[in-house]
């Protein structure tokens, strides 16, 4: 999920990049404040932050399953 919000911001970055724009704030809204906010999402993902690919319930092991004959 994160994963997914890091690909969001990173895309509306690089719309914002693409059309000069600065919302009337430069200094607080930014491209490099949203590839920052992308970059902490990215990271929190690969540090293994929040639900991955597959993660949360289910079933957790591959193959047979251990003790069952």
């Amino acid at each position: 999920m994160l994963a997914i919000l890091a690909a969001i911001v990173f895309g509306f970055a690089l719309l914002i990049d693409f059309l000069n724009t600065n919302f009337g704030a430069p200094d607080l809204f930014n491209t490099h404040t949203l590839m920052l906010i992308g970059f902490l999402l990215l990271s929190l993902y690969l540090a293994g932050v929040g639900r991955g690919p597959g993660g949360g319930g289910g079933r957790w092991y591959r193959g047979r399953r251990p003790g069952r004959g």
